[in-house]
C-alpha cells in the first residue's frame, strides 16, 4: 500500500488589515525532487494582495525562498528552523 502525503500544519494568520501569513506543511513518503528531506511546504506572507515572501520546495527547484521578485536558495535543516527563519523574515518586512 502506497503511503500518501500527510498534513502536518495548515494555518492562516492575520497580520493586519491587509496582510496575512499562511503556513502549509506536509510529510511526504518520498522527498520532493530537489529536496533531501521528507516534507513538502509553502510558507507565504501576503501584503495588500501581493505575495512578498514565500518559502517553498516545489518539485525540481528544491528548497528556496522568494523575497518579492528575487528567488534565493534556502538550506533546510529542520521544520522548527524553517518556521523560525520564515517568521524572522516576516519581521524584517
Amino acid at each position: 500500500m502506497e503511503r500518501k502525503a500527510e498534513l502536518v500544519q495548515k494555518e492562516r494568520i492575520k497580520l493586519g488589515d491587509d496582510a496575512f501569513a499562511e503556513v502549509r506543511i506536509w510529510a511526504v513518503p518520498q522527498p520532493v525532487r530537489g529536496s533531501a528531506h521528507g516534507y513538502k511546504y509553502a510558507l507565504t506572507c501576503v501584503v495588500a494582495g501581493e505575495c512578498v515572501l514565500r518559502y517553498d520546495n516545489e518539485s525540481g527547484k528544491g528548497d528556496h525562498k522568494h523575497v518579492r521578485e528575487a528567488q534565493v536558495r534556502y538550506t533546510f535543516s529542520t521544520l522548527e528552523q524553517l518556521i523560525e527563519d520564515f517568521w524572522a523574515d516576516v519581521a524584517q518586512l
